[in-house]
């Protein structure tokens, strides 16, 4: 019986995402862009400009820096989901699933833009004198149902632990640098609890140490195996927007994959990577001093683009010029069995690599975690939480990756689908346009971010 345990979760997944997910985020990710007269794209240089405005200004009122709430935030998007969870939707649904990544993306930048701007409109000042919000708070505005906040919650108190990445880190730190599993455990959740415990800010300061360093030499190696490989690419994005639209013939080690397996695989790990319709980023950019909610939530579609169309596409191309994506090469090795062709000591280099970015990620989904613990309860839900999340990582350390990214993904999916519902519910309330004038809570002033 739980030998099927497995089994059933993948089942659940499929038909979660391919009869519910999929559809949804696609369907209201086309809707608002079109009534939003394609926001993400028309003021996506203002947004480029709000991004760098930010680090003229420091806080003076409530609420963390609108940039602290922006690493944080990113910082669970940009990590070990775009270089190994990315390239199982290529393993599994073709070349054609990087097409489907980047409808995705466009789709979800608006849909990610409403969950936080209602996030951040709705949000209230708790009794420790700082700002709560998110999709608990917004679904309270659209339905009388007490329970449906609670759900939302507890799934993201679930979706905050997340075991995917930390089982990827412990088994990848085991396997290439021989790091005794428990001792590799133990030390993780030590630095998970110490971020954790310092809120927002914490988080979002350790991500933006940590983040631009790994953007700059990602892209720069990654640059480097295109630049090797660079006439096959013509062929390479060929054959990404042809079977787009037909799936992938067996090729190698790679079965196939009909249509419909290589819409769903793009969509759900490309909600994954971008961590679209959570309400994960909602809940995290609610504590910004920002007094803008347009401006606040036009901050998440710079870091989807960031994520999808820099770190995400960067890892999809190199393991489909190299031709690895067809091999019988686990998900996790992908990456680095391409970048060890061209660089040294890629297993040394490359577990210490996906132990910071899977920190970083961690870090911030605990974070969101955390304080969902303490809306459930103000009494119990902070060390019950602490609880939770050392046993569940623990336990997952030494299950398979493939079931730990299918309990992430089903929690997800949930969230997505129950949010987007309350988004499209109040998607005439979400302001498109920024507001003139700067945020009272901000003060120009440069700030170390």
């Amino acid at each position: 019986m739980i030998g099927a345990v497995p089994t059933l979760l993948e089942q659940f997944e499929d038909v979660l995402w391919g009869f519910f997910g999929v559809p949804v985020l696609m369907l209201l990710g086309i809707y608002l862009t079109f009534h939003s007269n394609f926001f993400q794209i028309r003021k996506f240089p203002a947004i480029i400009k709000t991004f760098f405005g930010y680090f003229r200004v420091k806080n003076r009122g409530n609420g963390v820096h609108p940039l602290h709430a922006f690493f944080a935030c990113i910082g669970g998007c940009i990590g070990i989901g775009n270089i190994v969870g990315i390239c199982t939707a290529v393993q599994i649904g073709g070349p054609g699933a990087l097409f489907w990544i980047w409808i995705t993306a466009i789709c979800g930048m608006i849909v990610k833009y409403a969950e936080v701007y209602l996030g951040v409109r709705h949000r209230v000042m708790n009794k420790k004198g700082q700002y709560s919000g998110g999709p608990m708070y917004f679904l309270a505005l659209v339905t009388s149902q007490t329970w449906v906040p609670v759900i939302i919650c507890l799934l993201l108190c679930i979706y905050g632990v997340e075991v995917y990445q930390f089982s990827v880190i412990t088994q990848t730190l085991s396997d290439n640098l021989n790091v005794n599993r428990e001792l590799g455990t133990f030390f993780l959740l030590f630095l998970v609890l110490f971020a954790g415990s310092g809120g927002i800010s914490r988080v979002g300061k350790i991500s933006g140490a940590i983040i631009p360093i790994f953007i700059i030499l990602y892209m720069g190696m990654g640059l480097w195996v295109l630049g090797s490989n660079i006439t096959v690419i013509p062929s390479i994005l060929k054959d990404v927007f042809s079977t787009a639209f037909t799936g992938s013939a067996a090729a190698g080690g790679f079965i196939g994959s009909t249509l419909i397996n290589t819409i769903s695989q793009g969509v759900r790990r490309g909600c994954y990577t971008g961590d679209v319709g959570v309400g994960y980023a909602s809940v995290i950019h609610s504590e910004s001093a920002a007094e803008s909610p347009e401006k606040q939530a036009s901050l998440v579609i710079l870091d989807v683009f960031l994520d999808t169309f820099f770190i995400c596409t960067m890892s999809v191309l190199v393991v489909l010029v190299t031709g690895v994506w067809s091999e019988a090469i686990p998900a996790s090795m992908l990456v680095q069995s391409v970048l060890a062709q061209y660089f040294p000591g890629m297993h040394f280099f490359m577990p210490f690599f996906l132990f910071l970015l899977g920190y970083t990620t961690i870090n911030a989904y605990f974070c969101v975690g955390l304080k969902c613990a303490e809306m459930l309860s103000s009494k119990y839900g902070r060390p019950l939480y602490y609880a939770y999340a050392i046993i569940a990582l623990a336990c997952f350390s030494y299950v398979d990756t493939k079931q730990a990214q299918a309990v992430m993904s089903i929690s997800g999916g949930l969230l997505l689908v129950i949010n987007c519902w309350g988004i499209f519910r109040l998607h005439r309330e979400i302001s498109y346009e920024f507001v003139s004038g700067k945020d009272k809570d901000l003060e120009t002033d440069p700030i170390q971010v």
